[in-house]
């Protein structure tokens, strides 16, 4: 009996002694995970996201899960004004509405801000994290649109417009801006966001003839849109006038410029084919003159003679003068219609030449090109008006250099030249 009591109380002792191992592992694994797991710096209270009102204040304690002292709190892209105690992690700020008017803030932005704690003494011992932080405000502050021009606009066509819309921005920005116009305008450049520039050149047809004034009013609307779909418009009046299509004029101006050059051509040949018939005529006349004065002269001569049929000859000869005068006015008459007709013709090349250098265009884009061509065509018409009469032909063998050459020789010049009485 006293064998079976003493084997049981050697068992129960051996059973104590197991429970007690086995609770003393399972504390010892306790304690060791506990332990492992603080090891690891952490901040065990990280707010990932904050909303802060306008002119309130934020105050944040950030805490660790060791011992303060020895460690060292910092921020990375931090929005101005919030601020971190680098020695306790007490997060401050204060939302100053002076903030936003600045735009130094602005409201519903989300701001990433990161945080991070160093040991001062362990390099190797830091923990980073980060949260958000974005500002609201229950006074509606709205956003307006403005155009960096007046409300209204006066243009012509060809002309480009060109011209910044700009925004003023309350609580929300805009999003988005539409820009629509009261009539077609074809291709232009649109707004679509604050600073774009808005561009247009009105086409040379753009306003019709049936317009009031020949001008076109075109109202031009930017319609600003926030997320919340809150909606500025700005309007802005085009009047646009009827403009002269220069390049097209251009055109115009010299083909009739190359008109009046190639009409100043022809008359320059039909002057030199009337003074060639001046020229022929003279010497015919010429001719008969010194004929009948030879005549003359030699009647003279033998009527002194001694010899009777010298002195018959002599007294005959000077009938014959008498006679030539008659046949050189039946042959060659006088050409005081040609002389007429190439003074005027050589008058009219020279206005004409004149016209032409006087009405020049000057510069890129001349402003008075309506004014010189309607010149030209007036002179053009005057002068063709004024030679109607004097046939003009272009049938030379000569050069436009050889026309002008001897148009402008000393010989004609001196023939043509209007003398002093």
């Amino acid at each position: 009996m006293l064998s079976v009591l003493c084997l049981l109380s050697l068992a129960q002792n051996d059973t104590s002694r197991q429970s007690y191992s086995d609770s003393a592992r399972l504390a010892n694994a306790d304690s060791a995970a506990a332990f492992i797991a603080d090891t690891s710096l952490r901040i065990i209270n990280v707010n990932p996201f904050f909303s802060v009102h306008v002119d309130s204040v934020l105050t944040y304690q950030f805490q660790i899960n060791k011992p303060l002292p020895g460690y060292f709190w910092y921020l990375k892209n931090a929005p101005v004004g919030l601020r971190l105690n680098k020695d306790n992690g007490l997060l401050n700020f204060k939302a100053d509405k002076s903030y936003f008017l600045s735009g130094r803030l602005k409201y519903d932005f989300t701001y990433k801000v990161s945080l991070g704690i160093q040991n001062l003494t362990n390099p190797k011992e830091r923990a980073d994290t980060n949260f958000t932080i974005v500002f609201f405000n229950t006074e509606i502050i709205p956003s307006y649109v403005k155009p960096s021009v007046s409300g209204t606009v006066w243009m012509e066509e060809g002309e480009m417009l060109r011209f910044q819309v700009l925004c003023e921005t309350g609580n929300f920005p805009f999003e988005n801006i539409l820009t629509l116009t009261s009539v077609p305008i074809g291709e232009f450049t649109p707004v679509q966001k604050c600073k774009d520039e808005f561009k247009w050149i009105p086409s040379y047809d753009f306003v019709k003839e049936t317009d009031s004034g020949k001008v076109k009013a075109v109202m031009v609307s930017f319609i600003g849109t926030t997320k919340f779909k809150m909606q500025d418009t700005a309007r802005l009046r085009i009047f646009v006038r009827n403009g002269l299509n220069y390049p097209l004029a251009e055109l115009q101006y010299n083909q009739l410029v190359h008109d009046m050059n190639a009409y100043i051509v022809k008359l320059k040949f039909t002057f030199l084919q009337l003074d060639r018939t001046i020229k022929k005529t003279k010497g015919a006349r010429t001719a008969f003159d010194l004929t009948a004065a030879s005549a003359a002269l030699t009647g003279t001569v033998l009527s002194t003679s001694n010899n009777d049929e010298s002195k018959r000859t002599g007294l005959i000869l000077p009938s014959v003068g008498l006679v030539l005068s008659p046949l050189k006015e039946a042959t060659a008459p006088n050409k005081n219609a040609e002389q007429n007709q190439a003074t005027l013709v050589r008058s009219s090349i020279k206005r004409l030449e004149y016209v032409l250098q006087d009405n020049k265009l000057i510069g890129e884009k001349d402003p008075e090109i309506s004014q010189k061509m309607a010149k030209i065509k007036e002179e053009l018409k005057q002068s063709q008006l004024q030679l109607i009469d004097v046939p003009i032909e272009m049938t030379n063998n000569m050069t436009e250099e050889e026309l002008n050459r001897y148009f402008n020789s000393r010989k004609v010049s001196k023939k043509y030249n209007l003398k002093k009485g």
